[in-house]
């Protein structure tokens, strides 16, 4: 059975050995992913200038660059997607390394193909989610946040967590910057916010909090 997360997509596999590749590639396809597999990072660049995948699975071990190196490269390139790392020799520090060199995830091999592909999903779910959050930050607070604001203060949060200034929220609002300060005052006193910095960790750890 699959679940919410096992969603498909297009997705990018990075091995050397073969034999996992082409275990990947039957596992990923069946559960309904568009599938190319790379056998080194080079590969993968080239093909990342033609098409940018919904994720990629990139084993941690490759010939030259190391796979926190090719995360590196591909994170230049622009990618936005979801990157889970696999590796037969994981450990904290690797784990670390990866984690903050900006991969979703890192799994041990041998990789069970369900839970694989349930990571994978899993990590595709999140980059959405975060997208919509970043697109319409009110969405984030859920219905019981949301509904403490008025109108007018939604259409204010949502200029406001988008990095706008009071003097351009109020232009594109057609309101007075001033105005603008009075809402964001009172937006901050209903969510318990004490700053701006303060209001954008409120609305994402309340959207993370929802979708545990």
């Amino acid at each position: 059975m699959r679940t919410e997360t096992d969603r498909g997509g297009d997705l990018f596999i990075v091995d050397d050995d073969a034999a996992v590749r082409d275990g990947l590639c039957i596992v990923f396809e069946q559960a309904g992913y568009r599938v190319a597999s790379f056998a080194d990072a080079p590969s993968l660049l080239v093909a990342l200038q033609q098409r940018h995948p919904d994720a990629i699975l990139l084993d941690v071990c490759l010939p030259g660059a190391s796979g926190v190196e090719v995360l590196r490269q591909i994170s230049q390139r622009r990618f936005e997607g979801p990157v889970v790392m696999m590796s037969g020799r994981a450990d904290i520090p690797m784990a670390v390394a990866v984690i903050q060199g900006g991969a979703a995830d890192l799994m041990e091999k041998p990789l069970d193909g369900q839970r694989v592909v349930h990571q994978v999903g899993q990590a595709l779910a999140g980059h959405a989610r975060r997208a919509a959050e970043r697109a319409d930050p009110v969405s984030a607070l859920g219905p019981g946040g949301a509904s403490l604001l008025t109108p007018r203060e939604r259409d204010v949060l949502q200029e406001l967590v988008r990095g706008a200034s009071n003097k351009e929220a109020g232009r594109s609002l057609g309101i007075s910057p001033r105005t603008i300060e009075v809402h964001r005052a009172r937006i901050m006193e209903k969510l318990g916010a004490r700053n701006a910095a303060d209001l954008v960790r409120v609305i994402y750890d309340e959207r993370r909090h929802d979708a545990r």
